[in-house]
């Protein structure tokens, strides 16, 4: 597996800043998210912080934008999208019970749970080509 070094020191600071168990699950959100992006194709993907938050987001408005943060709720982390996309539902719809839902905007995890890999893969490249997946419809 190929790892992902952080360029950004401010988003080295953040994961740093975050209690060990939800860094660890995060950090491996983070490397998934990378992968994912690999797989893709002509992506490239930045990674900077949006309100103090770790966020990844597709070149040239492709996707909309993941933001990866700890929950208030202890043991939990997030991965959250636009709340006006309708990812949260399409995955809520598809998957119910896989994930832990928040909204229209975020899908929690336990910090020491087993990551659903290929449907959290699934969701991750959807939200980096919604933008062009939703554009590519209008166009048929």
């Amino acid at each position: 597996m190929k790892q992902f070094d952080i360029d950004d020191l401010s988003v080295a600071a953040a994961y740093k800043s975050y209690p060990k168990e939800q860094r660890n699950k995060l950090l491996a959100l983070r490397q998934l998210i990378f992968e994912t992006a690999e797989t893709i194709g002509d992506m490239k993907l930045s990674e900077t912080l949006k309100w103090g938050e770790p966020s990844y987001n597709a070149s040239g408005k492709a996707g909309t934008p993941i933001r990866l943060a700890p929950s208030k709720e202890k043991n939990m982390c997030g991965l959250f999208v636009h709340c006006q996309t309708s990812l949260i539902n399409e995955f809520r719809d598809r998957y119910p019970d896989t994930f832990h839902y928040s909204g229209t905007r975020a899908i929690f995890f336990e910090s020491d749970s087993t990551l659903a890999t290929p449907e959290l893969r699934e969701f991750i490249t959807a939200a980096l080509t919604y933008h062009r997946r939703k554009s590519n419809v209008f166009k048929a």
